[in-house]
């Protein structure tokens, strides 16, 4: 009989039987004698597997202060988890500038929590693609900021470490999930910044906080390093300040990298700085008529971004009203297909299985540990999901989740159709301006208020468009923001597009 690899036990029979019935069978009393001895022998394989060094991307930069938590006079907003330095190159396109990263984002040496108590003390032992190319452009990573717990939250109040507030008026909160993104680019505490997107995430609280947000192409920016829910739906980009610090973030971190599987072999890239400067007079908009008038609707965001949009026209853009129904049914298929995707990421120790590029296995080991000691201070809109996804799976096959990837490529088509007249899509970014803090919620209430706002971001993350909000003016006091969409791997004419319209509305043209 040969020996058990040291790091591998055999299943007992009972977990042999347990496992085949998992998968519907029933199995003998010879089938499961054989097999218990036959898995024995197949696990000696594994004790090589061991031995081999696993292959990770090689840190570049190694002048690095792992930091500390500042405090609430340093961080008022909660934006901050991590105050770190981690020095890139001495020169190139971000040199100078101060950076920040959703704590989503590995950095090597630098604790990363994901918003969340069950990874409180990880440290990742690498850098993601996006960090090094950051480092390589001259930017210093100056701070890991706070984000929703594990991502699952629009609102920006559903950190384990408590609400991140809004930078202009705190009695709000930043939306979220990239929460502390937005609040530390606009309250200065970083000059640009990195957030994730699968249903909003970068662009709801841009919006809410008024600065601009870039959710790129799915595909154009490597995901490879930061912790993602689906792979069909996660998206990484930039949050600045302005524009032209989108376009300049983008140009750096965009193009293949050869290990995320989300991209092809080859991604097609810009010199996205190239659009800025855009003239509104070769500028065709399509308002998008069913963007407007959601059940979560409020008046005063329809029309803050109506009016910024006559202001456009009248600087010489045509804006002329485009109708594509089936984006109505946006939300239900990312619901169709994200509940069973994020439920399959969550299996799979949220490093997925069965295709190419980098697998994190120091953070797959972490995440499966956690989530086996943890679970029960899941976040409640995770703990929703996890339920959810995993009955619909189960009880209908994946039917739903197959049939939303299929509609989404049919949605995709309708937006594309509207497309081919118009240079971009507008409509508001969310339906409503930032919540208001409220430490009362109930469980129903604060699962409400982290969904209620995705009706127009959450479908482009399931076709892939580019997308981008942009400040569009105030209502009652808080930000309010217009959405450009364009076609696939047309990202230089969303910035271009939205360059020009913010040089509009902040000029105040009549």
């Amino acid at each position: 009989m040969s020996e058990t690899p040291p790091n591998i036990r055999p299943p007992t029979d009972e977990e042999i039987r347990t496992i085949a019935e998992d998968h519907h069978i029933t199995l003998t009393e010879e089938e499961l004698a054989d097999f218990a001895a036959i898995i024995e022998g197949m696990l000696e394989a594994h004790e090589r597997i061991d031995a081999l060094p696993d292959p990770k991307p090689e840190v570049q930069y190694h002048t690095r202060d792992p930091g500390y938590k500042p405090g609430p006079e340093e961080d008022p907003l909660n934006a901050v988890v991590t105050r770190c330095e981690v020095q890139g190159a001495d020169d190139g396109p971000l040199a100078g500038y101060d950076v920040g990263l959703k704590d989503s984002v590995s950095v090597a040496g630098v604790e990363m929590t994901l918003g969340s108590k069950l990874f409180e003390g990880y440290v990742p032992s690498i850098d993601a693609t996006i960090v090094t190319r950051l480092l390589d452009a001259g930017g210093t990573v100056t701070a890991k900021l706070n984000m929703e717990d594990m991502a699952l939250s629009g609102s920006g109040e559903l950190s384990a470490t408590g609400p991140v507030l809004n930078p202009r008026d705190d009695d709000y909160i930043a939306g979220g999930s990239s929460s502390g993104s937005a609040a530390a680019v606009a309250s200065g505490a970083v000059d640009v910044a990195i957030g994730g997107d699968q249903g909003g995430s970068i662009r709801i609280p841009a919006a809410w906080s008024g600065i601009v947000g870039h959710k790129p192409t799915h595909g154009l920016v490597p995901y490879t390093g930061v912790a993602g829910l689906g792979r069909s739906f996660d998206h990484v980009g930039p949050m600045c300040a302005s524009v032209a610090d989108c376009a300049r973030v983008l140009e750096v971190i965009a193009g293949a990298d050869g290990l995320d599987p989300r991209q092809g072999a080859t991604v097609p890239t810009d010199e996205y700085t190239d659009a800025l400067g855009t003239d509104a007079d070769d500028v065709t908009v399509g308002v998008l008529k069913e963007g407007f008038g959601h059940e979560q609707s409020e008046a005063g965001v329809d029309e803050t971004v109506r009016e910024a949009l006559a202001t456009f026209e009248a600087a010489g853009a045509e804006v002329r009203e485009v109708s594509v129904p089936m984006h109505l049914d946006g939300l239900p298929i990312w619901n169709a297909i994200g509940l069973e995707e994020i439920a399959a990421t969550v299996e799979a120790e949220c490093v997925g299985h069965y295709a190419g590029g980098f697998y994190d296995t120091q953070f797959a080991d972490a995440f499966g540990r956690a989530r086996r000691a943890q679970a029960d201070d899941y976040l409640a809109t995770m703990k929703l999901t996890l339920v959810a996804g995993q009955y619909l799976a189960d009880q209908y096959r994946g039917h739903y989740h197959a049939k939303g990837q299929n509609l989404s490529r049919q949605l995709a088509a309708a937006y594309d159709e509207a497309l081919a007249d118009v240079d971009v899509l507008a409509m508001p970014t969310t339906p409503q301006t930032a919540h208001e803090h409220d430490p009362e919620l109930s469980r129903v209430e604060a699962i409400d208020r982290a969904l209620n706002m995705l009706p127009n971001t959450a479908p482009f993350d399931n076709t892939g468009h580019p997308a981008i909000s942009v400040p569009a003016g105030i209502d009652d006091g808080l930000p309010v923001g217009t959405m450009f969409v364009g076609e696939a791997f047309d990202d230089e004419t969303v910035l271009g597009v939205a360059d020009a319209f913010a040089g509009c509305v902040e000029s105040g043209i009549q």
